[in-house]
């Protein structure tokens, strides 16, 4: 059996990176992690090929050596796996159609043979036993969650890795929180189930042999659910495990409630981890109670962000507005709190009711979902309708994202976070690239670029006040420049 697996194009939004990816050298921002695991779940016997279509184009080549296709993706690449499943169909391809996106919306692809959701550990061998039978079913639920400690190596040999900006493993699978917007504990759950501390590390092993010496991301939706495992377990062994390596810097996703434990900052920043996404979502506390976002209500959001950075991790922030509860005020206080935050990375969203979650029941049950998921929550777009109407919605909406990601006032968060900022014990490693990178943003952002005068007061500053943080500061700026691309292609 030829089993190709294809992961479908992400269009340009803000974590493509697009824009910044030609810096460094690279093609696509992240590896297809889901389908490379998803290949070792296959028979050994099988011969397996992997196309990303973000790094190389799909060929008829690829097509015709076939026997069986395998599509996984997420909501904001619907469109690219849409033509792909034309494409196998039409050549008389057999698809198999996984992952979140499929899962969340499995009655929108009927052409599709075979739809193996939820997680593949579970369901995928369900489906190769069937096949081997000779009877495969159109469609194949799991009733619970996988045990993650069952769950194999990635096949990484499937592809390139130095094509991506940075490679990902996974630690965990749900979240402990019940946010109402978020699509997480519907495909996850809310207990964290965890692989092993071996397990990653093997994991990291295989990554590290492979030639690998830059960033990894953790992948979980929540990597501190379990604080207890990974204070005890998981980072003692990756602290352990950096002795011997160099390079590989790591950054993932986490709550809030972070900022409550300095041993556990401590102890990631000591594990190598240099930068960490929070859904902060609002800085109204009403905002905050009606979508459920209890660990962030009855704190001083911008005090546990600025310890969070004082230990030496850099904070991207979520936000969102478009809550029933957000009045005309909202989108200046969100500008406030971004700007004094010193949060680069701010991923403003207007809200969105992803299929599954109670956001989307409630609102379907006041005739207020009107459009599909995009999954793509900075496109200026929404399926909802907003209680402060569409207009006002979308016009202060731009409004901020005009203001945040306007040169003068990104550059003013920039220096906010350096002055704040712990520098990193562990640096990212000087390679060819990454060395090209400094002229390239020189000559692209000093020279050429409208934002020309406040990139070199950023470096000067830098150089003289903070220079151990200057490769922080030329990566702040081009991620700038892939920024205001995108706001200028969907917003402004």
């Amino acid at each position: 059996m030829n089993v190709l697996h294809i992961y479908p194009k992400f269009p340009d939004t803000f974590w493509s990176f697009t824009y910044a990816l030609s810096f460094i050298g690279k093609k696509a921002a992240f590896p297809p992690l889901g389908l490379l695991t998803v290949a070792s779940l296959l028979p050994e016997k099988w011969s397996k090929r992997l196309v990303d279509v973000n790094v190389n184009p799909l060929t008829d080549k690829d097509l015709l050596w076939a026997d069986m296709a395998f599509v996984g993706g997420m909501a904001i690449q619907r469109k690219s796996a849409r033509q792909i499943i034309a494409r196998c169909l039409a050549m008389n391809l057999k698809v198999v159609a996984g992952g979140p996106l499929f899962t969340s919306e499995p009655e929108e692809y009927p052409e599709v043979d075979h739809l193996v959701l939820d997680e593949a550990e579970i369901t995928l061998p369900l489906f190769l036993i069937d096949l081997e039978n000779g009877n495969p079913q159109k469609i194949y639920r799991a009733s619970g969650f996988c045990d993650l400690s069952a769950t194999p190596k990635p096949m990484w040999n499937l592809i390139k890795t130095k094509k991506y900006a940075s490679v990902n493993v996974q630690f965990s699978r749900g979240c402990p929180f019940d946010c109402e917007f978020c699509n997480v504990t519907t495909l996850f759950g809310h207990r964290p189930r965890l692989k092993t501390g071996q397990q990653v590390i093997g994991e990291l092993d295989q990554i590290y042999a492979s030639g690998w010496r830059g960033s990894i991301f953790f992948v979980d939706d929540n990597f501190i659910g379990n604080k207890g495992f990974l204070k005890t377990q998981l980072l003692p062994a990756l602290i352990e495990w950096r002795k011997n390596k160099k390079g590989c810097i790591f950054f993932t996703e986490a709550s809030i409630n972070l900022a409550d434990d300095p041993v556990l900052l401590d102890m990631m920043v000591a594990a190598g981890f240099d930068s960490v996404f929070i859904g902060i979502e609002s800085p109204d506390e009403v905002s905050l109670t009606e979508c459920h976002k209890t660990q962030n209500k009855n704190r001083d959001l911008l005090e546990s962000v600025g310890i969070i950075q004082r230990s030496g991790l850099q904070v991207m922030g979520g936000f969102i507005v478009g809550f029933d509860s957000d009045g005309p005020s909202i989108f200046q206080r969100q500008i406030d709190f971004i700007q004094k935050s010193g949060i680069v990375t701010a991923m403003v969203g207007m809200l969105q009711a992803p299929p599954g979650t109670r956001l989307f029941d409630r609102l379907k049950r006041e005739s207020r979902v009107m459009d599909i998921f995009s999954g793509d929550n900075v496109d200026g777009t929404t399926n909802i309708i907003p209680q402060m109407g569409m207009d006002k919605l979308l016009a202060g909406y731009q409004s901020i994202m005009k203001h945040i990601y306007a040169p003068k006032h990104y550059y003013q968060r920039v220096r906010t976070l350096l002055k704040e900022l712990k520098v990193p014990q562990i640096n990212h490693p000087i390679n060819f690239q990454r060395f090209l990178s400094i002229f390239r943003s020189a000559f692209r952002l000093g020279i050429l670029g409208k934002e020309r005068f406040q990139y070199w007061q950023l470096i000067c500053w830098t150089l003289v006040r903070r220079p151990r943080l200057l490769p922080v500061a030329i990566t702040l700026a081009i991620y700038g420049r892939h920024y205001r691309k995108i706001c200028d292609l969907y917003i402004l």
